[in-house]
């Protein structure tokens, strides 16, 4: 009896995990589909406002915005590039040679607190004694 209740618990959990993974997907589809018809919706519209004023061009639909859309992401790019997120290997190039001569070697600057302390302090102090003996 015990294995029959796990064996149905593990069925049940099953059909709960892919009733929904597939509500998941479906609405990921459906939002998908929203979000360019919407796209296009805006596209067309602000087309319409602002280009025949502008520049005398004509009317267009919804179906030649979305058009020009897809036109203008062909020519200019999908946005898939050198972004802050994408891995491209340009960006990466930890032991560049190419800036060898321009680059500083900024090891020495470990012992500049333990300089400070030392010395950097009494220095200040004797610079602000010459400036006020100056003035």
């Amino acid at each position: 009896m015990e294995y029959k209740d796990h064996l149905e618990r593990q069925v049940e959990n099953k059909v709960k995990y892919y009733v929904t993974k597939t509500f998941k997907v479906l609405f990921f589809i459906v939002l998908g589909l929203a979000i360019a018809f919407l796209v296009g919706y805006v596209v067309m519209r602000l087309w319409n406002w602002l280009m025949p004023e502008l520049f005398g061009l004509p009317l267009v639909g919804y179906w030649q915005a979305v058009g020009i859309l897809i036109l203008a992401k062909i020519i200019f790019g999908f946005g898939g590039g050198d972004g802050p997120g994408s891995s491209s290997k340009s960006k990466k190039r930890p032991n560049s040679k190419r800036c060898g001569s321009l680059r500083r070697d900024f090891s020495e600057w470990k012992h500049y607190d333990a300089f400070w302390k030392e010395e950097g302090e009494q220095a200040y102090k004797n610079y602000l004694e010459r400036i006020k003996k100056e003035e």
